[in-house]
């Protein structure tokens, strides 16, 4: 075993937390701080003093994270290593139950059901209970899986998550009950256990096999567990009976990026584990190597203003360097404008573009960048999810605006035909051979008569669609709106998707986005580029290099040189939603402290001051850029009219109301198309930066509106 001079290779504070004895322990371990360096040392610390390998257990979130500790371990101490006990939570879970699979009812063979396993069991057992969720309003199969997964992991029963969840599917709950009852019975006579019965199993034998229990407890006698605040309560519970026999267990996170609450995650198990190990030992990693000062002050800043947290401010070890930077910009065109404009910028200065990020609090934020990304031929990754125009739920919409063009098209129609109640494969493609012997202008006129029986009452709810929406066809917003707004796709939605309100949010932006164009075939054609832009990036004179784009809970854990977060205003950033929650604020400056403290040198925080088309409306900067004091932001604003070449630099530093009175509605007229078409004299002010007026807020969509907790 090589031996390790851990002062030099640590700095106090880790070293602090590696040499720690027995007895609990908790190591605050702040963003940049070298946390999988601290885990790494301390197990080859153990290791060092002679403590069995097969005795130490470490638990992670990804296999990823498993492998990279496990593997600098070994390069730490060489083959000692390879009998820790390391993996995820299910990996470690599965080991265990080979061993003990009969207390919990199944023989040591038993199977894992991977997520679609899981999700077909759960159609074959809607589809023989004579349920037929497009006959009602019924939740899918992915939906209830969800609920089910969701109950589980936090110790709420199934009709407490329809109620929080999915409160229009209540009158649902007892059948959605049902089903996941012969959906657990099923499984059962298989030997078959899906992945929260593997961590639910593992815990039903920690709680109710006593003899089991103790042999497990007492065979690790060193338990550490990477990212614990993002721990839900079974996990929790785990970690905690796991350590009752020997009590050396060893948590390291961080609770101020604990951003995970809608997977179950909650900040509590980390906040609470010195008073449910009053003995704890608390370490805290507070040296960033990552970022600049002036980043880490305004990471540090926003986060002063949560109350539910450990105290601690991140001390930066690098050079100064430029303030992060806070962009106004007058709508989400010019914001994309100035983005990739900045990039072309950066990488002309040696910026390589993998090292630049834009990162967005939801999915719809980064639909007029990606755009503007294709237009330049600024080739990028998408992460956190499909691109924009590459979502089921946004090509649902366009197969139906294709349609308003070309009534003959067969793909948009068999992709509508395939989501209405009663048509299946065989009476899809009657209904299409009618189509063809129709002539255009009367496809949206076929009667029911022509039309199989029991797929009659579904082509006359896609036929209401396309009439409604079809008298807007010079109007491609208002169409995407009527379409979005009807019962037939909102139901859809909410039968399919247990995230249907995010992607409503999608269908707003993408409203708002065509309401630019003059007519739906205009609209369309600059829709297909996303397609065609894999292709183009190939080619493109950037060789391998790609910008990220990432939702900011994709991006946690990652950094970058340059990272700009986009879409910074009032109703985006914090999510509306999210604030109702319980913690829902302070969960939400997490997710921008986590975000701020991905980049290592440059940030740009960026905001459209008005939105919307038809019914413009100014917005509000964020809160979390509101509050933060003044002097840490280098402030600017885009010209009206002159897009990135406006930029114009502020010397006012802070919100104050001089600024926020200097606006006037006035100052800005618009053409048919939305687009900047004169700019008045502008009222005198010391300041050009400009506060939007506190009275108007966002316009909600019409198909929004009725949506209680948008």
């Amino acid at each position: 075993m090589k031996n390790i001079d851990y002062s030099k290779e640590l700095n106090q504070e880790q070293l602090d937390a590696v040499l720690h004895g027995d007895g609990p322990c908790l190591v605050l371990a702040g963003a940049g701080s070298g946390k999988t360096r601290t885990v790494t040392y301390r197990v080859a610390y153990l290791l060092e003093k002679g403590v069995d390998p097969a005795s130490i257990l470490l638990l992670t979130f990804t296999n990823k994270a498993a492998k990279e500790m496990l593997a600098r371990i070994g390069s730490l101490v060489g083959p000692e290593a390879n009998g820790v006990w390391g993996g995820t939570f299910h990996s470690v879970a599965n080991r265990i139950l080979r061993s003990f699979a009969t207390a919990v009812d199944h023989t040591s063979n038993f199977t894992i059901l991977d997520q679609e396993d899981a999700r077909s069991l759960i159609k074959a057992v809607l589809k023989e209970s004579k349920i037929d969720p497009k006959a009602r309003r019924f939740p899918s199969a992915s939906v209830i899986q969800n609920v089910h997964s969701y109950a589980r992991n936090v110790g709420w029963e199934i009709g407490e998550v329809i109620e929080v969840k999915h409160p229009n599917f209540m009158d649902c709950s007892r059948d959605v009950e049902w089903i996941i009852s012969q959906y657990t019975s099923r499984k059962a006579s298989a030997n078959a256990m899906d992945f929260d019965d593997l961590l639910a199993n593992w815990l039903k034998i920690m709680d109710q096999h006593p003899e089991a229990a103790n042999t497990i407890s007492s065979r690790f006698q060193y338990i550490l567990v990477d990212e614990f605040q993002d721990t839900n309560s079974l996990q929790s519970r785990l970690v905690e009976r796991l350590a009752q026999v020997h009590k050396n267990i060893f948590v390291v996170g961080d609770d101020a990026q604990s951003i995970y609450a809608f997977r179950g995650a909650d900040v509590k198990n980390i906040l609470a584990f010195p008073d449910q190990w009053p003995d704890s030992k608390i370490f805290k990693l507070v040296t960033n190597y990552r970022s600049t000062p002036q980043i880490l002050e305004v990471a540090n800043a926003s986060l002063r203003n949560n109350q539910n947290q450990f105290e601690k401010d991140l001390i930066g070890l690098k050079s100064p360097g430029v303030k992060p930077m806070v962009i106004a910009c007058p709508s989400a065109r010019q914001e994309a404008d100035f983005v990739a404009g900045k990039i072309l910028e950066l990488r002309s200065q040696g910026v390589a573009l993998g090292n630049m990020a834009v990162l967005f609090r939801a999915s719809s934020h980064s639909q007029a960048l990606e755009f503007e990304l294709m237009k330049r031929d600024i080739p990028f990754e998408y992460r956190g999810g499909l691109k924009f125009f590459e979502r089921a739920h946004i090509k649902d919409v366009l197969a139906y605006t294709r349609l308003l063009i070309n009534p003959k098209e067969e793909s948009a129609w068999l992709r509508i035909l395939n989501m209405q109640q009663g048509i299946g494969a065989v009476s899809a493609g009657q209904i299409m051979a009618t189509i063809r012997n129709t002539a255009k202008e009367d496809v949206f006129n076929i009667s029911q008569s022509q039309i199989p029986a029991r797929a009659s009452a579904g082509w006359q709810d896609a036929q209401n669609v396309l009439q409604a929406s079809s008298s807007q066809i010079a109007k491609p917003g208002f169409a995407i709106r009527s379409i979005a707004a009807s019962d037939l796709y909102r139901l859809h939605l909410e039968r399919e998707y247990p995230d249907w309100k995010d992607r409503l949010e999608d269908l707003e932006q993408l409203a708002l986005f065509a309401d630019a164009y003059p007519d739906v075939a205009t609209f369309l054609a600059d829709a297909v580029l996303d397609d065609t832009a894999f292709t183009k990036q190939k080619g493109s004179s950037y060789d391998n290099e790609r910008i990220v784009l990432s939702t900011i809970h994709q991006a946690k854990g990652l950094e970058w040189d340059t990272v700009f977060i986009i879409h910074l205003t009032n109703m985006g950033f914090p999510s509306p939603r999210a604030v109702e929650e319980d913690d829902g604020l302070e969960e939400e400056r997490r997710l921008f402290y986590v975000a701020t403290t991905r980049a290592r040198n440059n940030l740009y925080l960026t905001y459209p001051q008005t939105v919307g088309f038809d019914s413009l409306a100014f917005c509000r900067p964020s809160m979390f850029l509101e509050e933060l004091p003044s002097g840490l932001t280098e402030q600017m604003t885009i010209g009206r009219q002159s897009g990135f070449g406006g930029l114009r630099s502020s010397s006012h530093d802070s919100w104050s109301d001089e600024a926020a009175s200097s606006w006037n509605d006035d100052v800005i007229e618009l053409d048919s198309y939305g687009n900047y078409k004169k700019r008045k004299e502008e009222p005198k002010s010391t300041s050009v930066w400009k506060k939007p007026d506190t009275k108007k807020q966002a316009p909600r969509l019409s198909f929004l509106r009725d949506v209680d907790d948008l």
